[in-house]
């Protein structure tokens, strides 16, 4: 416990406080808590500060412990304003410089949200502007910027004094290419666009959706998997809109008939963020997706991804292989990328030579040879394998496994003495090496080649600060096991072990997790390594259900199993384990 810590004369009440909260609610343990301690002792830097410098902790999370160490209110959706309050006296840029946003302003006092609500200095200068007292909230940097695009853009109102002009469709500007790209340079729309950008980073969305219809412009973003409403644009700026990212990613504006992909790269409050863009033409405008990977905060250790003990030994240990095969398989979005970085982070090293075979590359990793595909110049998964068996690597990752071709290239390259990494799209470990025999894979190449297939998924976590035990844990629990026995099926059965100790949660919602009772995503995944008796049932040709009875007596446990022990002990719930692992 932090408790048993000892005082260091550095630190005021207000951190001590703010560090029990954080224990308290499970945020952060005594290591964390100490190595933060000594950062602020070396830097002079307030403990909430290196706590969020360090990337520690959510920033919503610390935002709603700033809260309650203070005994100050944590700004809610009701308590925002719809249009500027004060904006004569507190224009846009002071507020955004100052982090504070004007939440009500009354004869006898003006409530202010703030990001950092310690900032004693900007509540007196406001006071003082303002002539009345001044009361403070807490709010979450990235709510407080969603706030400020919403109010201050959103409704139409000036931004730092810059208005959006008028750019409707009927005027014909959708059709004039030069006024496309005059519009798309125009101040008021770089300055929307690099605040839907800003503040999806802040949010640590995984994607941007921009969706043009007849009334309006929808944005929204993937937070945590799930899809949520953050903005609705004018219909008018569609175009300008979609052509300003087309310019950031270097792709056509005149071509607004036909699919385009692109790329962009730019840093976001001292981030460097690259943006994979995807357009496609709609019935009412061209929708954009833009997927965003952050990677400060990519996470290239196995061991923080999340992983069971079980699953993690025997991941790793098909990687110490010299050579062979070694899958990850999962739908889109599912974080098989990452997890396959995590293993060549692993591996990296000055006696080894790695390569990468990717499309796009979505992260550039020190060390190792990465080469983007590109099938204009003929340069394919193919090709590039082929060449770089050339190259003498004792490693290969290639980004997905599509074709016949490129899978006989694996099955060559780790029968001669490589080590190859890669993905493929099944729904389980077992269910790709009937993938790849109907690629056309022979049985025998395949059972010689093949290491071990990971099948992961992603998990939304419960939200540490306002999940609450489940009041029916003991009925859902009786459930669960009776549905094993019932199911007849070695993954529905839980074991004594799976049972001890239980944990059952469920979410509520707070400021902390925008009122969804979740924070953040965990894996969970099933591993299946090769044994003597799946090798020899892969070459006889035994159905897949043997196969995967087979990898259970040998020791894997199942991707359903593993989610479920996860909801036992207060991680996610089981509604999201079954969800993803589609069990019902």
């Amino acid at each position: 416990m932090l408790l048993a810590l000892p005082e260091r004369t550095h630190e005021s009440a207000a951190s001590q406080r703010l560090l029990e909260v954080l224990d308290r609610s499970g945020a952060i343990n005594g290591a964390v808590a100490e190595r933060a301690r000594r950062a602020a002792l070396k830097s002079g830097e307030r403990i909430d500060v290196v706590l969020m410098r360090l990337g520690l902790i959510d920033e919503r999370v610390m935002a709603a412990a700033l809260a309650e160490s203070l005994d100050l209110p944590l700004v809610v959706a009701a308590e925002m304003p719809s249009e500027p309050v004060l904006a004569d006296v507190l224009p846009l840029g002071y507020l955004r410089e100052r982090r504070v946003l004007p939440l009500a302003g009354r004869p006898d006092r003006l409530t202010l949200a703030m990001a950092d609500p310690l900032d004693h200095a900007t509540v007196a200068a406001i006071a003082f502007l303002v002539e009345r007292p001044v009361e403070r909230r807490v709010i979450a940097p990235a709510d407080l910027g969603a706030a400020f695009d919403r109010i201050y853009i959103g409704s139409g109102q000036p931004a730092d004094g810059l208005e959006l002009g008028p750019t409707r469709a009927e005027d014909g500007a959708e059709d004039d290419v030069d006024r496309l790209r005059d519009l798309a340079s125009e101040a008021p729309i770089i300055r929307l666009v690099q605040q839907l950008i800003t503040r999806a980073v802040e949010e640590r969305a995984s994607d941007i959706h921009i969706e043009p219809s007849p009334e309006a412009v929808r944005v929204r973003f993937r937070l945590d998997g799930v899809l949520h409403v953050v903005e609705t644009l004018p219909a008018g700026i569609r175009a300008a809109v979609a052509s300003r990212l087309k310019i950031m990613a270097r792709l056509n504006i005149a071509e607004r008939r036909l699919p385009q992909d692109g790329r962009i790269q730019l840093s976001v409050q001292g981030r460097e963020i690259d943006l994979r863009v995807s357009t496609m033409p709609t019935l009412h405008g061209e929708s954009v997706v833009l997927r965003v990977l952050d990677r400060a905060s990519m996470r290239l250790d196995l061991g923080g991804l999340g992983f069971s003990d079980t699953t993690l030994a025997a991941f790793r240990s098909a990687l110490d292989e010299p050579n062979g095969i070694v899958l990850v398989t999962g739908p889109t979005g599912s974080g098989k990328t990452t997890t396959l970085y995590a293993g060549l982070s692993l591996l990296n090293s000055s006696e080894q030579k790695l390569f990468t075979v990717e499309d796009p590359i979505e992260y550039h990793l020190e060390g190792i040879n990465q080469i983007q595909v590109n099938p204009r110049i003929g340069l394919g998964f193919s090709a590039a394998l082929r060449s770089i068996l050339r190259q003498d690597p004792d490693i290969v990752m290639i980004g997905e496994i599509r074709d016949l071709e490129s899978a006989e290239i694996a099955v060559q390259a780790s029968l001669t003495g490589h080590l190859v990494l890669s993905t493929v799209h099944t729904n389980s470990a077992t269910a790709t090496i009937t993938r790849l025999i109907d690629m056309g894979i022979e049985r025998y190449l395949l059972a010689s080649s093949l290491s071990g297939v990971l099948a992961q998924r992603l998990v939304r976590r419960l939200c540490p600060l306002c999940a609450v035990p489940h009041e029916k844990a003991d009925r859902s629990i009786d459930r669960l096991i009776a549905d094993g026995h019932a199911g007849g099926r070695d993954e529905f059965r839980l074991s004594a072990e799976d049972l001890t100790p239980v944990r059952l949660m469920r979410p509520v919602g707070c400021g902390a997790c925008r009122s969804t009772g979740f924070s953040g995503r965990t894996v969970i995944a099933e591993f299946l390594g090769m044994t003597a008796e799946i090798r020899d049932g892969i070459v006889r040709g035994i159905p897949e259900p043997e196969i995967e009875k087979a990898a259970r007596s040998a020791g894997m446990i199942g991707m359903y199993r593993d989610g479920i022990v996860r909801a036992l002990r207060g991680e996610t719930t089981v509604e999201e384990v079954l969800q993803v692992t589609r069990v019902r």
